[in-house]
């Protein structure tokens, strides 16, 4: 649900243009790889919580213990990635932030703090996720 948001909120509203043009930028600091990055892990995270839900569900169908083994394997390394990515997408999100002028932001300053926020609540979601396993 994080992801979703964070990639919602980049999509909606991420992206700007000043009064003076009619070009798009992204709002952490004209940055277009912030936004771009937030996007990219958001939709990511989305589609592989969907792959592990959907394997969790037939999880107890499996009867062969290799293949259970390397499902976990791959659900734990995931999740210890992810952990990391956010949090490299939370600092990344952050710092340009704070480098955005207030004249160039117009509108969406919401939607920009909120992406850093899910971003940051993503990285526990995902060391709980690590943590606790399937």
């Amino acid at each position: 649900i994080f992801a979703l948001i964070v990639f919602a909120c980049l999509v909606g509203e991420g992206y700007t243009n000043p009064p003076s043009s009619s070009q798009l930028f992204c709002i952490f600091n004209h940055n277009e790889d912030a936004c771009r990055y937030g996007i990219g892990i958001g939709i990511l995270a989305f589609l592989a919580c969907i792959f592990f839900f959907m394997v969790d569900i037939y999880f107890p169908q499996i009867s062969n213990t290799t293949d259970r083994k390397y499902l976990v394997l791959a659900d734990l390394g995931f999740s210890g990635l992810w952990t990391f990515l956010w949090f490299i997408g939370f600092c990344f999100l952050t710092n340009q932030w704070t480098w955005t002028q207030a004249k160039d932001v117009h509108i969406g300053a919401d939607s920009a703090r909120a992406a850093i926020t899910f971003s940051f609540f993503s990285i526990f979601s995902w060391v709980s996720e690590a943590a606790v396993g399937p």
